[in-house]
């Protein structure tokens, strides 16, 4: 889960940690003219909620953390990984080949407080995330989709989060969850997991992310991409799209 501040840069978070593969061709999205949009396909974490780096920032300061240390540890796992030395346990974490508990002790013992003393891992990814808050003007935004007749669906590379589940009958007319299938983004076999749920191609989709490199891994199976920075420039072109009642 990237920030520009508390984690590694963007890329570092959302590529396969020991394969590096010659990108595709980028595939140009679909216009306007190829045909309506019928199913608006959407990130969690940063997009229905806050943003990320703020709920990192609220746990390492509740928990006492040495920023320069988690920052350290982030960049490390990340390196190892594609050296080849070693995997990432963020995406092990992501895919589900990581349980919570053990991501949580693993990422527990490689930090510390200000003062040098252990963190508890128990319960760490709850505190991590405690702060995130639902962004209602974009939960409002796919109820509209939905009552202009387009279809919904969830795309999310989990961190073991608790999600409003509550809220997924009403809002989803597909979940597709990372540690749930195997699989994460950006590896294009989850979109298409996601498009066989929709029963729809990659043109007649629109896929919101927080992060560059999801939506360039969209785009290459002609999905529509918008790149999420605020409520107000995706709705906005989510209208521009005539998706919202």
């Amino acid at each position: 889960m990237p920030d520009q501040t508390t984690l590694p840069e963007e890329p570092t978070l959302s590529e396969e940690p020991t394969q590096r593969q010659e990108p595709s061709p980028r595939a140009e999205p679909a216009s306007a003219a190829d045909g309506a949009v019928k199913a608006v396909i959407t990130d969690w974490g940063g997009v229905l909620t806050s943003p990320l780096n703020d709920a990192i920032d609220v746990w390492l300061a509740a928990d006492r953390i040495d920023v320069q240390r988690y920052k350290d540890v982030m960049r490390a796992w990340v390196k190892q990984a594609y050296d080849g030395t070693g995997t990432n346990p963020i995406h092990g974490l992501e895919d589900g080949s990581l349980s919570v508990e053990e991501f949580e002790r693993l990422l527990a013992s490689e930090l510390r407080t200000v003062d040098g003393g252990p963190v508890e891992h128990t319960g760490l990814i709850s505190r991590m995330f405690g702060a995130f808050s639902p962004v209602e003007p974009m939960y409002d935004a796919l109820r509209a989709a939905r009552a202009a007749g387009t279809r919904t669906a969830l795309l999310s590379n989990s961190w073991g989060n608790d999600y409003p589940h509550h809220l997924f009958d009403c809002l989803f007319d597909a979940v597709v969850i990372s540690s749930r299938v195997g699989l994460r983004k950006p590896d294009e076999r989850i979109f298409r997991h996601a498009l066989d749920l929709l029963g729809l191609d990659g043109a007649e989709c629109v896929f919101i992310d927080d992060i560059e490199h999801n939506i360039r891994a969209a785009e290459r199976l002609g999905i529509r991409g918008i790149h999420h920075t605020s409520p107000d420039t995706t709705i906005a072109e989510l209208r521009a799209l005539n998706l919202l009642a």
